[in-house]
């Protein structure tokens, strides 16, 4: 990976780091405040709401901080290596924690009829996206194992090719 590509990649994870911090200290407490204002059968839904969006944004914030690390073994060549596998689960887990998050949504707000089931249909189709995403990236967990050895083998195979001559 060049370093303008790694410097393009690393300014949109900024952005995306700095929108979601602003998402955490403005727009959920003007979220809050909104949902003060629900009456009747919607005022249970606020606590709940307001746990899925924050937790929501911790996921993606998780997911950016752990391709940050990547690009930064990416960087330093160091990325064929058993130590990128715990940033790799750990995206794995936070997407598969953001596709329940989805889900809990479209559960908290299916009940009555503030909300058409269309969109709680639609909210079910987005949380399968994020699993899609998530089996996306164990797929290529799956390929950076093989990588992984396949750079062992050819380490070994170098040494002994050393030591024979």
């Amino acid at each position: 990976m060049g370093n303008m590509t790694v410097l393009a990649l690393r300014g949109v994870l900024v952005a995306l780091l700095g929108g979601s911090v602003f998402v955490q200290a403005v727009m959920v407490p003007l979220l809050a405040a909104d949902l003060d204002g629900l009456e009747g059968d919607l005022a249970h839904l606020r606590t709940p709401l307001l746990a899925v969006v924050l937790l929501g944004v911790v996921s993606a914030q998780v997911v950016l901080v752990c391709v940050w690390r990547l690009v930064t073994m990416v960087r330093r060549g160091t990325v064929f290596s058993t130590r990128a596998f715990r940033y790799v689960h750990i995206v794995i887990g936070a997407l598969v924690a953001a596709a329940l998050l989805v889900f809990a949504l479209g559960v908290i707000l299916a009940p009555g009829e503030a909300v058409a089931p269309g969109v709680v249909l639609l909210i079910g189709g987005v949380g399968v996206a994020v699993l899609g995403v998530a089996l996306i990236v164990l797929v290529l967990r799956m390929l950076l194992a093989q990588a992984v050895d396949r750079d062992v083998e050819a380490t070994r195979m170098r040494a002994e090719l050393d030591e024979v001559i």
